[in-house]
């Protein structure tokens, strides 16, 4: 009779864990891409930065954060002296794009705009 009852209990513990296993996805599954912004390779920041602007307001966070994360990108592209590649861009426009991100990912469209709208004033009086 114990034996019975320890099979049983073992069956239903092995059973629990394996359809809490199979809930969760397979480790090294690929995420689908973000959906690109309407934006020519090669643009400006201020263009994925107003790319990201259009996107967020019509709702689509995905797009907005790929215009961010492709603005931020082009303000990290600057030339520097040699031996000093190791230095990270001081530059508060690449800051402000962050904090969007940031902002972005916490759901909360009000600050992530109002900082987009900063790092395209920023990026713009940069003449980028």
């Amino acid at each position: 009779m114990r034996i019975c009852f320890l099979c049983l209990t073992l069956l239903l513990a092995l059973s629990g864990t394996v359809m809490a296993q199979s809930s969760q996805p397979a480790v090294g599954t690929p995420l689908t891409p973000l959906p690109a912004p309407n934006v020519t390779q090669g643009d400006r920041p201020s263009d994925y930065l107003r790319a990201a602007q259009g996107a967020l307001a019509a709702g689509r966070n995905g797009e907005a954060q790929e215009a961010l994360e492709m603005a931020q990108t082009r303000m990290l592209d600057r030339s520097v002296p040699l031996g000093q590649t190791d230095r990270p861009s001081d530059n508060p426009t690449t800051a402000q794009i962050s904090q969007a991100l940031q902002a972005l990912a916490a759901l909360d469209r009000l600050t992530s705009m109002q900082l987009i709208q900063t790092a395209l004033a920023s990026a713009t009086a940069q003449g980028l």
